[in-house]
């Protein structure tokens, strides 16, 4: 089996030293296995996606040496793909139809509490037929309910991890998507959400090895049921660990962490940024 992975940003921000060593992570290895290097741009938020952004990231990974094959999935152009994959799940009672705003399922929680995993129902044939004469919006979430009933229970579902989880997991692993509660997996505002685009393009794409950071570590455990309700394969996971910056914390676009365009534009060389993270 030939060694296919993949680096997939998403053009909300300029890119920093974090997504530079996953990125260079994932090109090292299919290098080092003699696979195939794909880059994916998931462009699915068209409320936080820019041109500007999606430009850079194609310049800024030039600028690191990483070369790619043509043509890249661009998730954008492809959301009917996902919503055929929704029906099919609606199709079989996999998923249902939740009104509620997120302000009103965090109603009751203090602000420093965690929110807690969301799981619903079905509203009744008749107030939810006239939800939706009266126009309300709406989301298509997972049922973890009715997924359980059609898969006889989670105990089946692992996945093998050859990096570490945040709490040390590796080897194989209990997939645990009973933690997520009941998953959006579409809304008015984006379209389609993450983790089904995801699992629908790494199956398509044949990706055989996801190498990400371990802060989606946890994304591992729900998207390994979707795989199950889909019919897709299950890739090999490696979660690395994460770049932090001088202050302990780690890089992130929210906190405005130094992007690679700033670094370049400051005479720092590709070299020397590849020598830092250590290749």
């Amino acid at each position: 089996m030939t060694f296919v992975t993949r680096f997939a940003p998403s053009p909300t921000g300029y890119l920093h030293r974090g997504h530079a060593f996953s990125a260079l992570t994932a090109f090292q290895a299919a290098g080092d296995a003699g696979g195939r290097f794909l880059l994916r741009v998931e462009d699915i938020d068209a409320t936080r996606c820019r041109p500007e952004y999606d430009a850079a990231l194609f310049e800024d990974l030039a600028w690191l040496g990483l070369g790619w094959e043509e043509p890249i999935r661009r998730q954008s152009e492809h959301l009917a793909d996902y919503h055929a994959a929704i029906e099919a799940l609606r199709a079989r009672g996999l998923v249902y139809r939740c009104f509620k705003t997120r302000k009103e399922i965090d109603i009751g929680r203090a602000p420093h509490e965690p929110a807690t995993p969301y799981v619903g129902a079905p509203l009744p044939a008749a107030e939810e037929a006239e939800r939706l004469d009266r126009g309300e919006a709406f989301a298509w979430r997972l049922s973890l309910a009715a997924a359980r009933a059609a898969l006889g229970g989670f105990g089946g579902l692992t996945f093998v991890e050859t990096g570490m989880g945040p709490d040390g997991e590796t080897g194989v692993i209990q997939a645990r998507p009973e933690t997520a509660g009941d998953i959006v997996l579409a809304r008015k505002d984006v379209g389609v959400a993450y983790h089904l685009a995801v699992v629908h393009d790494d199956a398509l794409q044949g990706v055989t090895h996801v190498i990400r950071g371990q802060d989606l570590f946890e994304a591992a455990h729900i998207q390994r049921l979707l795989q199950a309700l889909l019919d897709l394969p299950t890739p090999t996971y490696r979660h690395h660990g994460l770049l932090v910056g001088p202050d302990g914390k780690r890089y992130a676009k929210r906190d405005k962490a130094q992007t690679l365009r700033e670094l370049r534009e400051a005479g720092m060389s590709p070299q020397a940024l590849r020598a830092e993270l250590g290749f």
